[in-house]
């Protein structure tokens, strides 16, 4: 005897096979539905940037060990100050809305206000509706353009982001300096210097400081 189940013909079900993006990518057009469906090679930082993949090698070691130095401070003053910011990323995204493209930068550190940690728990939130009030890039030779120039642009039509900080040891290799853009308003004010050897500290950050390392004279 033929079951019912068994005289109902098998519908195999297809499923769209992920994307593998890595370098020759650079440039391509891409939907925001098949940029999050992709997997990307190792050694490499992937970004949609107004519909097009931009492709970036990872930070070497320097710049590693200050991206870490900064997260690791920034994780302490979260501690002690949870009604500042709550949350720290070195793995988010950044969406620009208002493009006519999907456009998402991934800053190499980003401090949250009012994170929903809960909503994230229960894998009920997704980066675009989170946004950073504190964006931190970490120059390396294969971002400087887009640290110094596209980011610029681009977190400034982001209205929570209340700075942007620029690390950067080009000038004396192992002690970096910081600029920094900060919001009045829409606009970045003039952006400020910090060199080695000086404190940087915000009233977005209330009592964080930081001292940059300055080279023994």
């Amino acid at each position: 005897m033929t079951s019912i189940i068994s005289a109902i013909p098998s519908v195999r079900r297809t499923t769209r096979p992920k994307v593998r993006l890595g370098p020759k990518d650079h440039g391509c057009a891409m939907s925001l539905v098949a940029f999050e469906r992709a997997t990307g090679a190792k050694g490499y930082k992937y970004e949609l940037i107004d519909g097009r993949l931009e492709v970036s090698t990872m930070s070497d070691p320097p710049q590693d060990s200050i991206e870490m130095l900064l997260v690791w401070l920034l994780q302490g003053y979260r501690y002690r100050h949870p009604d500042v910011i709550n949350h720290i990323s070195n793995k988010s995204r950044v969406f620009v809305t208002g493009r006519e493209r999907a456009t998402c930068p991934e800053p190499d550190i980003a401090a949250f206000h009012d994170y929903p940690h809960e909503l994230v728990r229960q894998n009920l939130v997704k980066w675009d509706a989170i946004s950073p009030i504190l964006v931190v890039e970490v120059v390396s030779p294969s971002s400087e353009s887009k640290d110094y120039s596209r980011n610029v642009e681009l977190y400034e039509q982001v209205p929570t982001i209340r700075e942007y900080c620029i690390f950067s040891d080009e000038e004396v290799p192992g002690y970096p300096a910081l600029l920094v853009y900060r919001r009045r308003g829409r606009k970045w004010q003039k952006p400020i210097a910090v060199a080695p050897g000086e404190t940087y500290s915000t009233r977005l950050l209330p009592g964080f400081e930081l001292k940059l390392d300055a080279p023994e004279e």
